[in-house]
Order: structure tokens, then C-alpha cells, then sequence
């Protein structure tokens, strides 16, 4: 039986945040998406915000393990924690959350790639 594969979520505090001047985030979703083994990779726009609540409630309905690429995992888990727990997840299981801000595209994947490594994917 094949293992399942983790969704990515990117998250881009507006896309105006100096944290990610260094990349392309369009071209790194796209790398991310094609060239390493996740089910699914996209962008939010400020996932800390209410309607980012809201979208979490929703989404992670699917019991499916994601890998947040965004700001601090500290700040990720104060601000993820209730739409996890309201899924019925548990942060510190169910999501993987990487800091990615300032750094360029390929210094980026290289730390999802990484740690998909990690979690046991060929990459």
C-alpha cells in the first residue's frame, strides 16, 4: 500500500510581507507542485487572518497530514491551533510547518524537499 501523500499550503501574509521579496512565489508553488511528492500545493494570502480561520475549518475536514510553508512554526502553531483542534487534528501531528521567508526559490524547496526526505517521500 502506498503512502499517502501531504498537501502543501503556502502562506504569504498578504504577498506584500519583505520575507519573501527573494522569491518568485508563483514560480516556487509550481515547482513545489510538479517536482515533489505532494497531493496538491497552493497559496493563501494570510492564513493568521478570519477568513483563513474559516478556511482551515473547512479544508482540513480531509484528515490529510499538510505542510505549511510560511512564517515561524511558533507563530504557525499560536495561530493554526484552534482550526486544528476544531478539525479534530492535532497540530503538532497533522501539520508540518516550515519557515521559508527570506529565502530565494531554490533555497526554499531545497528545505520542503528536505523534509519531505525526512517524512519518509522519495523525492
Amino acid at each position: 500500500m502506498s503512502q499517502e501523500l501531504p498537501g502543501f499550503i503556502m502562506c504569504v501574509c498578504t504577498g506584500k510581507c519583505p520575507g519573501f521579496q527573494a522569491m518568485d512565489i508563483w514560480d516556487f508553488i509550481n515547482q513545489v507542485r510538479v517536482e515533489l511528492p505532494v497531493e496538491y500545493a497552493f497559496i493563501h494570502p494570510q492564513l493568521c487572518e478570519e477568513d483563513g480561520d474559516r478556511f482551515l475549518a473547512d479544508f482540513l475536514k480531509s484528515h490529510r497530514k499538510v505542510i505549511i510553508g510560511a512564517c515561524a512554526p511558533n507563530m504557525q502553531r499560536k495561530m493554526f491551533k484552534d482550526a486544528f483542534k476544531e478539525a479534530g487534528l492535532n497540530i503538532e501531528e497533522d501539520a508540518v510547518m516550515l519557515d521559508i521567508r527570506d529565502m530565494t526559490n531554490e533555497k526554499a524547496f531545497e528545505v520542503v524537499e528536505k523534509k519531505l526526505e525526512e517524512m519518509g517521500y522519495e523525492v
